[in-house]
Formats: structure tokens, C-alpha cells, sequence
């Protein structure tokens, strides 16, 4: 959706909310993820090459609950500055651990969020993207067709994933959605905020996450 869409439901909202998908119900992630040990050569080499396996395994941490989730995170500016600064030592403890971890993106912020007691209450468990998963393999994301558009726009979410380079619904989403004809970006610089209808849809997205319900029940559990 054009981006004064988000700006205008995203300036009623409180600014402490972080949007961070994330669960400690890690399921297979546990052996695959959470006991490996790896190295990963990119730390010290310039040149990209695979990661190397090594042959103990590690237990569980004992002083920190392990979270995973979406890569895709929308995080508040004071959370960032918290993991850049890291007071209480924690962010630069879980830095440690998640060298060695395959797919940290899919932990690190979840895992300091989540057991820190200033940040665990302002999460929303919603990576803000539409993702169609493979049926069968449940952590594989499929290319968004035509075919997804209807759901996609419906589903209220300000963005999408993934897309196939050039593909036919890139188009009918600048056409359709953003009022692009021409290839260009929609970017203009101007001081006022002028959302379409595609807000109510965000807003109708917004209003179900930040249920008390529901926007409390699934916070760092």
C-alpha cells in the first residue's frame, strides 16, 4: 500500500509498539538450529563461503529463554538503541551466542526482546507481511502471483513476500495499488499526509493485533 497509508494509521499509534513475530515454541528449530554449533567464515574472511559444522552440540541456555520468528521486524528506535548500547549486557551476551547460531536473524532481536522486562510488554507477535507458506513445508514461502493478489490486499498488511523478479503481480500492485504506471518508486517529497482508502484496511489489520485479547495473550510466551 503507498506509503502515506502507513504513515497515517502508524501516527495514531503508540510509539513504543515493536512488530516482531516471535514464539519459544521452537519446535525442530531446537535440534537444527539451537544445539549446532557452526562457524561461519564470513566473520574473518572477505570472501563468502559455507558455513562449517562442528561436531559437539551445545545444551539450551539456562539464563535466557530462546524466542524465534520472522526476520522481517519493524522495531522502535529506543529497543534498537538498547541492543547498540546494551546497559544490562544482554543484547551483547545474545550477540555471543548467535555467532555460532545458523539463521540468527530469525532469534536474535525476538530472544532480547523477550527477556528483557522493559521490552517483553510492548511487542505485537505480527511481522506486518503477507506470506503465503508452502502447505506442505510449512517454513518455505511461496512467489506471490496474480493469483495471491485478492488475499494479499485483503489481508490488511502494509507489506508482501516473496515476488519473482518482474513477475505479473509487481506490476498490478503499481498499477492498482500504488498508481504507478511509469516503473518509478511513488516516493514524493511533500509536508502533508494523503492517505488513500487503502488505510481502512491497515486500520481494520491494527485494531485486531492491538485487541486487549488478543494483543496481550500473544506477547513472549
Amino acid at each position: 500500500m503507498p506509503q502515506d497509508d502507513i504513515l497515517h494509521i502508524f501516527s495514531y499509534l503508540p510509539r513504543y509498539l515493536n512488530f516482531i513475530e516471535h514464539t519459544s515454541n521452537i519446535g525442530w528449530k531446537e535440534s537444527q538450529r539451537a544445539r549446532p554449533i557452526i562457524i561461519d567464515p564470513g566473520f574473518y574472511h572477505s570472501k563468502k563461503s559455507g558455513v562449517f559444522w562442528a561436531k559437539e552440540r551445545r545444551s539450551l541456555p539456562a539464563s535466557f529463554k530462546l524466542f524465534m520468528g520472522s526476520t522481517s521486524v519493524a522495531l522502535t528506535r529506543p529497543f534498537l538503541e538498547f541492543c547498540i548500547w546494551g546497559w544490562d549486557n544482554l543484547p551483547r551476551t545474545l550477540l555471543m551466542y548467535y555467532t555460532n547460531f545458523l539463521l540468527s536473524s530469525e532469534g536474535y532481536f525476538q530472544t532480547v526482546v523477550c527477556n528483557n522486562k522493559d521490552y517483553q510488554n510492548t511487542t505485537v507477535n505480527h511481522d506486518l507481511h503477507y506470506t503465503h507458506w508452502d502447505t506442505v513445508l510449512q517454513q518455505r514461502a511461496l512467489n506471490l502471483t496474480v493469483e495471491d493478489f485478492h488475499d494479499m490486499v485483503q489481508s490488511g498488511a502494509p507489506f508482501a513476500r516473496e515476488f519473482r523478479e518482474d513477475d505479473l503481480v509487481l506490476d498490478k500492485i503499481d498499477a492498482e495499488l500504488l498508481g504507478q504506471t511509469d516503473g518509478g518508486l511513488g516516493l514524493k517529497t511533500r509536508e502533508v499526509v494523503k492517505p488513500t482508502v487503502a488505510w481502512k484496511r491497515l486500520e481494520k489489520l491494527m485494531v485486531k493485533l492491538l485487541d486487549h485479547e488478543n494483543f496481550r495473550a500473544k506477547q513472549c510466551k
